[in-house]
């Protein structure tokens, strides 16, 4: 079932330290937190227009929920509570860190309606979050990421791929750890180098270097393949399309169409363990995997082409999975 949200973004409010990576105001394009006007303003407008409220919720991004001042976490709590029984929402998502997570604030969030919590894990190696300057350890993450199912709240991890000291090794055993702890949901965000962050300035000096754009997709790829694999909802990867972050990204991963990017490379694997001739086929695949199956600008259509492998892609409303297929020669 496809979910979505009404997202209120909390810019570095609550953090107590500042990540090596991290510039909120650019990635969620707030320059200052909202108020519970604003909050209830947003809602008023917003929820009359949804067109399936019973999918939706009201979600709280951008910083750390649970470390803001506990007065102004509950006025934005109160703001948007009364929505969710007028609208019939799902209920209320927020985004925290894994060391501001104890039985108390669940169960405040509990009465207030909170009902999925997703906790910035990014890795799963303390060595590789000592170097970002996270100020947690992945302990902290196994221990918050178990409380928070304890107490029966979705559980939504987050982790990002080409950090700083990270290898692709650490990003395929973060992942690893990650399925290990049975996440409802995971977002995987392949690192974007800011203007004005530590991580920046690394990226400047040339200490910090990237792998291509190809080879992180390729990474990202396997990691998505393993969570599906695994029935973990993977809600997005790559960072939300903002003017901010393409205009003040400096290197890094940042590209609008991740995604469907890294879905293109796991057909285009399907594709070749069973077209193995060159010749001209059809391929017939699920109505909404036509542009998938093709590639970001046609990129599987010509990567067969350049090996003498002619390929049609036809909708076929009989195939329900998003990678299958029926293939025969044209």
């Amino acid at each position: 079932m496809r979910h979505s949200n009404i997202s209120i973004f909390i810019p570095h409010i609550g953090c107590p330290n500042k990540c090596s990576f991290c510039n909120q105001n650019t990635i969620s394009g707030a320059e200052k937190p909202p108020t519970a006007h604003d909050v209830t303003e947003l809602l008023k407008d917003a929820c009359p227009k949804l067109s399936e409220p019973h999918n939706t919720e009201i979600a709280f991004f951008g910083g750390s929920f649970t470390a803001i001042g506990r007065e102004y976490m509950l006025s934005l709590l109160d703001a948007a509570q009364p929505f969710i029984a007028k609208y019939g929402l799902i209920g209320i998502r927020i985004s925290t860190r894994p060391d501001k997570i104890d039985e108390e604030i669940l169960a405040l969030l509990k009465r207030y309606g909170v009902t999925s919590i997703e906790l910035g894990a990014q890795s799963m190696r303390d060595e590789v979050l000592t170097a970002n300057e996270r100020g947690h350890t992945a302990d902290d993450v196994k221990k918050a990421s178990a409380l928070i199912k304890s107490y029966g709240f979705e559980l939504g991890l987050q982790m990002m791929t080409g950090l700083y000291k990270s290898l692709p090794d650490d990003d395929i055993f973060t992942a690893d750890e990650i399925i290990a702890l049975s996440p409802d949901t995971v977002r995987i965000y392949p690192t974007v180098i800011l203007d004005g962050t530590k991580l920046g300035d690394l990226y400047k000096s040339g200490e910090y270097k990237t792998v291509p754009f190809e080879e992180e997709a390729e990474l990202c790829a396997d990691i998505l393949q393993k969570f599906e694999k695994n029935g973990i909802r993977v809600i997005r990867l790559g960072l939300h399309s903002s003017e901010g972050v393409g205009s003040k990204a400096l290197g890094g991963y940042y590209h609008p169409a991740f995604k469907e990017i890294c879905m293109s490379i796991l057909f285009r694997r399907q594709l070749e363990r069973q077209v193995l001739q060159r010749n001209s086929y059809t391929v017939c695949v699920n109505p909404k995997s036509v542009s998938i199956a093709y590639g970001h600008k046609k990129c599987n259509f010509i990567y067969f082409k350049e090996k003498g492998i002619a390929l049609k892609f036809v909708p076929d409303e009989n195939i329900t999975d998003i990678f299958g297929m029926k293939i025969s020669k044209s």
